[in-house]
């Protein structure tokens, strides 16, 4: 029997990437997640398999992710099914900052008043944006000396926020549409929703971009405002606000030792908190 020649099999043509994508279920809870973490792959051009092999590097500079970012998302493809390893949560960076520049009352603009409050609130009570989004008037109550906030998990006093909170009741209670909102932190203006109204509830996005104008509004305050000996701290001090977050809000307050609402970042704050304090402890003398 004669043995004839026989070429290579022709190259099976590859799956495009959008469709290897389309074969995984987003995992419960984490759809609007996975769609970014998705949408930045194909970018790239990546499927699941040269995601797994290739790591986050690039689509983390592509997009410009930091550390945290990354490990949500390293999180949220091994939840979806793609074997991305989970580098270790960063640590908050730094371990402390001076907060209090963002929870003082500068002016009666209400989006200012309104994310004061917010601050001033968090500083002491550092729920999670979810949880402020949520938050009624009902369920706050100012007392001689403190606020009271009061939820289903419990019952918090919350001390320095006095000023803010009256000053943003003041304010707001001159508008009708803010003076009859159940929420603390109401929408200022109609959004692009159909359902949108002056009053209503803001979704977590909205305060997440209400937080960072806030900040940045701050660190140019700051910028402008303080002259002499002071300059260079308050140089130092507007450089991490403006690229602050309210979550890095959140977990600096946590790390300060105030005690946490939910548990949600309570591991990581608790380290930063201990080596602050170890940091800050007097030096053991030699022997």
């Amino acid at each position: 029997m004669s043995r004839t020649w026989q070429g290579p099999l022709p190259e099976m043509p590859s799956v495009p990437a959008a469709r290897e994508w389309a074969r995984l279920e987003p995992p419960e809870g984490y759809a609007v997640q996975w769609r970014r973490l998705v949408d930045a792959a194909l970018e790239l051009g990546l499927g699941p398999e040269e995601l797994a092999s290739g790591g986050m590097d690039d689509v983390a500079t592509a997009r410009g992710w930091k550390p945290a970012t990354v490990t949500l998302y390293s999180k949220v493809a091994r939840y979806g099914g793609v074997p991305l390893p989970t580098p270790p949560t960063p640590e908050p960076d730094p371990r402390s900052l001076d907060l209090r520049p963002l929870t003082e009352v500068r002016s009666e603009q209400p989006e200012h008043l309104r994310t004061v409050v917010w601050c001033a609130i968090a500083l002491h009570w550092p729920a999670p944006v979810g949880t402020f989004r949520d938050l009624r008037r009902d369920q706050v109550h100012p007392t001689g000396r403190r606020l009271v906030v009061r939820t289903d998990d419990g019952e918090w006093a919350v001390p320095g926020a006095l000023t803010a909170w009256h000053a943003w009741e003041t304010v707001r209670n001159r508008f009708p549409a803010l003076a009859a909102s159940v929420w603390v932190l109401p929408a200022l203006r109609r959004g692009p929703g159909f359902a949108s109204e002056v009053g209503g509830r803001l979704s977590s996005q909205a305060l997440q971009v209400t937080f960072a104008k806030h900040a940045v509004r701050t660190a140019l305050y700051l910028r402008g405002s303080t002259t002499g000996r002071r300059r260079q701290q308050a140089e130092a001090l507007a450089a991490v606000y403006e690229t602050l977050s309210y979550d890095s809000y959140r977990r600096l307050a946590l790390a300060a030792g105030t005690e946490p609402v939910a548990p949600r970042g309570a591991v990581r704050a608790e380290r930063a908190a201990r080596a602050n304090r170890a940091s800050a402890a007097p030096a053991t003398p030699a022997d």
